[in-house]
């Protein structure tokens, strides 16, 4: 944790209100409109809505597929199905319901068809067809309990016939919806001016004549009905609150209300509808689909209600889906307006206030911690924020989530930038000075702690790696000053780049030799598994070089590799005015040993049984001898990696198991057949070539019975 001063404290502030700003400007308005669709799913998740749906004062009449399915309906143009309607509603308003809203039109008359039927058009001949559901619907509005709907436009103004307009009295609301900019409905108009006057919309309409009221204006300015104030954070407009999302709105299919009326059960439509408001409405899954503030979370189509005559549909099941029928839209319009429950959302003011409130906390977090820990933070404290907006939102309260949010985000970014580019330069001075004589993370260390390196060291088990290029004196004396310096650049390079990707530290350069660890400064588990994979991808990259460099061209160059793991003493070694971050014990020795020991097996890369041990089966091997190697006395199995498991080759494979098998019988002391198993391969495999030519020398000569089969190492 870093510092601050008073520039950092300016700066945070100055990030906090541009971020603020932008995040709620009219630009990025629709991240006002998301918030309310995260805040519904999330509601919906974690929350959840358990009314009784037998509870809602309003239900919802279907005209679905199953109505379209059904005798008398099926196969049948909607206009015929007037009459049928005109009866259902005069039962369902006998059964008490309080006020019956039309989400459907039916803009002509089955009367004013001009389809030819026979020697006249079919409207002639169906004259009076309409007559019962005219009067129907003239009995409806006289009782006050019927309101048509019509859709506003000035290009293509949709409303019921001409009849039906009359048989109302002009008793129509209009259905429009308040449609965000990315096509989302998540408000409903309250009003429209019509001949200079405001008249309701269908969901105020119907809610106001629940209530027994009348919309008006507040003293403050506000829309109210019947004493409740509606919430409007964009004028005219109620944020619908979608609590239940649609499973608390009854639905009954019309289908079946149409039988029950056949059936004469009176007691059905009083216990359905006695007290309710009703709206008629089409649920299918091709027509009037809207997408709401349940987008996310997924809405539903209501609840199925009771059934009266016939039996329900197979599939009743229903699955949320982003976008839900027209009619639940109204429904819930009106019931936020019945129960008082429609959403309040803060203004512009108090939205960017809290916008740039949260964007300056995560800002003051960036600038103490690192940028990791920043991250977090910014995790912590949104999921805590949006807790409490979720809290907020149970209670009909929306405040902004994605602008905080995003706007914190940017907040950080910016942070992160004003200290890359200005309040961490000494850091990174400090960084760069050492950046070529210290580990990183002793600079980490370093940096953290605000203290100079000092002597110590601790024991850790580390994988030691040693290589050095085979003949390169010879090689060097014929090249000049400058190749030579530009051909160890690319060489070192390209080895340092793959050991350190494999998470090793290069402890020195000793000339044309690379020395390096893995497991210190940083901790790793795997590091005998790295280390032999970093010295497979470096032998690799030495044959690329040699093929494709300008600098390699002509050389031939190869290189050994020893590889050996065990604890050992790492830290700061040297003396008080001068030290080195690196490696001390006896397993770095070994080692160095191994890689020198390549040329007696003409191998590449050669391992101890020790690190072996620790890399589990990640890699096909080929088990080289027993040796002793200059200055220890008790000898170590030694290994040549082949590939990783798996991957060897066929000619691998094959040497692999020649050679086996005559290391088995020089170690039984069976000679001649050792010599035949090495030379089975020895044409294709240095190694085998060079022990066929030992076993051969001690056929011709048996060494005395105290001989053990340890090849004792004499040079380094």
């Amino acid at each position: 944790m870093r510092r601050i001063g008073r520039r950092d404290i300016v700066a945070a502030i100055l990030i906090a209100l541009v971020a603020g700003a932008v995040f709620t400007s009219p630009p990025l308005g629709t991240l006002q409109g998301l918030s309310l669709d995260i805040l519904t799913a999330l509601r919906g998740k974690l929350v959840g809505d358990h009314r009784d749906p037998a509870t809602s004062p309003v239900v919802v009449v279907a005209i679905d597929g199953e109505t379209y399915d059904t005798p008398p309906f099926k196969g049948s143009p909607t206009q015929t199905w007037t009459r049928e309607i005109g009866r259902v509603l005069g039962s369902i308003s006998d059964g008490g319901a309080k006020v019956i809203g039309f989400d459907v039109i039916f803009p002509s008359s089955i009367e004013q068809s001009q389809i030819p039927f026979g020697d006249a058009p079919l409207g002639t001949r169906m004259r009076g067809f309409d007559r019962d559901y005219l009067i129907a619907l003239r009995q409806l509005s006289d009782n006050g309990k019927l309101v048509l709907g019509e859709i506003l436009s000035n290009d293509h103004q949709e409303r019921p016939d001409r009849a039906q307009q009359l048989a109302v009295r002009n008793n129509i609301r209009a259905l429009n919806v308040h449609t965000d900019t990315d096509d989302v409905i998540r408000r409903m108009p309250l009003s429209f001016s019509i001949d200079s006057k405001p008249v309701p919309t269908m969901a105020v309409e119907l809610a106001a004549r629940a209530l027994g009221g009348k919309p008006g204006i507040a003293p403050s300015g506000t829309t109210e009905l019947s004493g409740y104030a509606i919430p409007t954070a964009v004028p005219n407009a109620l944020t619908l609150n979608f609590r239940g999302l649609g499973r608390d709105v009854p639905t009954f299919s019309f289908a079946d209300l149409r039988a029950c009326v056949e059936k004469g059960d009176r007691d059905f439509f009083r216990r359905a509808f006695d007290g309710k408001v009703v709206l008629l409405g089409t649920a299918l899954n091709f027509e009037d689909r809207k997408l709401t503030s349940m987008r996310l979370s997924g809405g539903y189509d209501g609840t199925p209600g009771p059934r009266c005559a016939l039996p329900a549909p197979a599939s009743t099941a229903q699955k949320a889906r982003s976008d839900v029928a027209g009619v639940f839209v109204h429904a819930t319009a009106a019931r936020n307006l019945i129960e008082h429950d429609a959403v309040t959302e803060l203004g512009f003011p108090a939205r960017t206030i809290l916008t740039i409130a949260f964007a300056a906390i995560i800002a003051c977090a960036a600038c103490v911690l690192a940028p990791g820990g920043a991250v977090i933070a910014w995790i912590i404290l949104t999921a805590a924020y949006a807790a409490v907006t979720v809290g907020a939102f149970v209670h009909a309260l929306a405040l902004p989530l994605t602008e905080p949010a995003l706007a914190s985000l940017a907040a950080l970014a910016m942070m992160v930038g004003y200290r890359f580019v200005l309040a961490d330069r000494d850091e990174r001075f400090l960084r760069k000075s050492f950046a070529f004589y210290l580990a990183p993370e002793v600079i980490d260390t370093m940096v953290t702690s605000g203290k100079m390196p000092a002597l110590g060291g601790e024991m850790r088990n580390v994988t030691m790696f040693f290589s050095d290029l085979s003949g390169f004196s010879s090689i060097a004396e014929t090249m000049t000053p400058g190749e030579l310096v530009t051909l160890m650049n690319e060489y070192l390079s390209a080895m340092t780049d793959i050991i350190e990707s494999h998470r090793g530290y290069v402890d020195k350069y000793i000339g044309d030799s690379i020395v390096a660890m893995f497991g210190a400064p940083a901790d790793d588990p795997a590091h005998a598994r790295n280390a032999v994979h970093a010295a497979l991808k470096c032998h690799e990259k030495l044959a690329e070089l040699n093929a494709c460099s300008a600098a390699f061209a002509g050389r031939g160059l190869s290189h050994r590799i020893g590889l050996n793991s065990g604890e050992a003493v790492v830290g700061n070694i040297g003396s008080r005015r001068r030290f080195n971050y690196t490696v001390m014990s006896d397993t770095v020795n070994v080692a160095s040993r191994l890689e020198g020991a390549n040329k007696y097996y003409g191998t590449a890369i050669m391992v101890s049984e020790a690190t072996v041990t620790q890399t589990g089966d990640s890699f096909a091997w080929r088990e080289l001898d027993a040796i002793r190697v200059l200055g220890r006395g008790e000898a170590i199995k030694v290994f040549e990696p082949l590939a990783d498991k798996g991957a060897e080759s066929v000619d691998q494979t094959k040497a692999a198991t020649a050679y086996a098998e005559g290391l088995a019988c020089w170690r039984v002391r069976d000679f001649a057949k050792a010599v035949e198993a090495f030379e089975d391969a020895a044409a294709s495999d240095l190694a085998s070539a060079l022990f066929a030519k030992r076993a051969r020398r001690l056929a011709a000569n048996p060494p005395p019975n105290e001989w053990t089969p340890v090849n004792t190492l004499e040079g380094k």
